[in-house]
């Protein structure tokens, strides 16, 4: 199966149904009162992590989501139907970001969690609304509010309880097909894994842990060099890091030296990462040449205070040791409950109204006038401007904002176009 780990999507709620303007008209009852119902608001898109799906893969093909927009209201005071929500599956440990603002919204890591990433239109509201003691007959009815709409950025972060970290060609890939079922393309070039490798090893009936084999780390990987921020992203939640160097030096480097630029790049690219548990592991301890290095590899790992182990992938000579090592340190982290990388709420609303909403008036290349009030813009989508008191309705709004005084102070002139949201205005005295 191919994996995939980032997706672009671009995601639309549904508009909230319009309103209805209707009267009662009744035997003996020649002149009911206002009856229009409410419009249904319109769907909600959500993201649901499923158990069933691993991979990022269907959003290459899939890249665009509506949800349906809400039913009109009726005679009677009948209400639309609101529209059902568009369900989006997405895998467990999905990292939800805005597209345009790289802004996370959500962080999905549980099976069966939601996120609701853009809303759905609320209902206009039907002229028995707008009844009151000054306005009896009401004719206007409101069209249903717009739904929200973004693009959003998907990322695949990894779900490992431990992360393989070394040079490339270190023995990462051999090691972990030495001790799970995964089998990871191998060879003697760098970057042979250039996709990130889940490995299930078992320590026996009823436990095991999740180990993966993420493409090489190089120095300069904290800024992008190499496969960097690919690498970097995929071990931020691993519980344990196995940081393995290559103990015959066979491509010459040292490893003491790989050992320093690593860290020094986990610890440029998030000081919580370069906290995690570390074990040392020095591979390739079947070649001759490995001895040279493996004293001083040792005392290295006593001086950090990490536990050492001399291994070889080749010939799995000590892998049974470090991996039940693993397996007890694994269990001695959950029983301390190690902070975890912040989690955002994935139960969440976006774009909720804030208190402070101000009105802000730019010029286009037109000499045009462009007013920005979400409020009112949402008002202005909202209004039925071919319904005498709707219009009336807005200009009370209009002189309520200020709008006047403040584009006479911008400096607008007699039949000017004035734009707010989708619609034009000519200003007059």
């Amino acid at each position: 199966m191919q994996f995939i780990d980032k997706s672009k999507i671009s995601v639309r709620a549904g508009d909230g149904g319009a309103g209805k303007s209707s009267f009662r008209r009744e035997k003996f009852v020649p002149k009911g009162g206002p009856d229009g119902g409410d419009g249904g608001k319109g769907g909600d898109v959500v993201l649901v992590v499923d158990e069933n799906i691993n991979t990022l893969l269907n959003f290459r093909y899939n890249r665009k989501f509506t949800a349906e927009n809400g039913d009109a209201g009726d005679r009677k005071k009948q209400f639309g139907r609101g529209a059902d929500d568009c369900i989006i599956k997405v895998p467990q440990g999905t990292l939800v970001k805005d597209a345009s603002t790289g802004e996370i919204l959500a962080d999905l890591t549980e099976i069966g969690q939601r996120a609701v990433v853009a809303k759905g239109g609320r209902g206009g509201r039907g002229n028995a609304k707008f009844k009151s003691a000054s306005r009896r007959a009401p004719t206007f009815a409101e069209f249903g509010e717009p739904g929200e709409s973004r693009e959003l950025l998907l990322e695949l972060k990894l779900l490992a309880d431990v992360g393989l970290v070394g040079y490339p060609s270190v023995g990462k890939s051999s090691l972990i097909a030495a001790v799970s079922s995964a089998r990871p393309e191998i060879a003697d070039y760098h970057f042979t894994t250039l996709t990130p490798v889940l490995g299930v090893v078992s320590l026996g009936y009823e436990k095991s842990f999740v180990m993966a084999d993420i493409p090489g780390l190089i120095e300069g990987a904290a800024d992008g060099v190499g496969l960097g921020h690919e690498f970097l992203r995929h071990i931020e939640r691993t519980k344990l890091i196995l940081h393995i160097v290559d103990a015959a030096a066979v491509d010459g480097r040292n490893p003491l030296d790989d050992f320093a630029k690593i860290n020094t790049e986990l610890k440029r690219y998030s000081e919580k990462l370069s906290k995690r548990p570390q074990i040392l592991v020095a591979n390739k301890t079947d070649l001759p040449q490995s001895k040279e290095n493996l004293a001083e590899l040792e005392k290295l790992a006593e001086r950090e205070g990490l536990k050492f182990f001399a291994v070889s992938a080749a010939t799995h000579e000590n892998l049974d040791a470090l991996i039940n090592f693993v397996g007890q340190r694994l269990d001695e982290i959950a029983a301390e409950k190690i902070d975890e990388p912040a989690q955002v709420d994935a139960v969440k609303i976006f774009n909720v109204d804030k208190e402070d909403d101000p009105v802000i008036i730019e010029r286009n290349d037109a000499a045009e006038f462009i007013v920005r009030n979400k409020n009112l813009e949402k008002i202005v989508a909202m209004t039925n401007f071919d319904d005498d008191e709707g219009l009336r309705r807005f200009q009370f709004i209009w002189r309520m904002k200020n709008l006047d005084s403040l584009l006479k102070a911008r400096g607008i002139k007699e039949g000017t176009t004035v734009h707010i949201g989708d619609i034009e205005f000519e200003w007059h005295e």
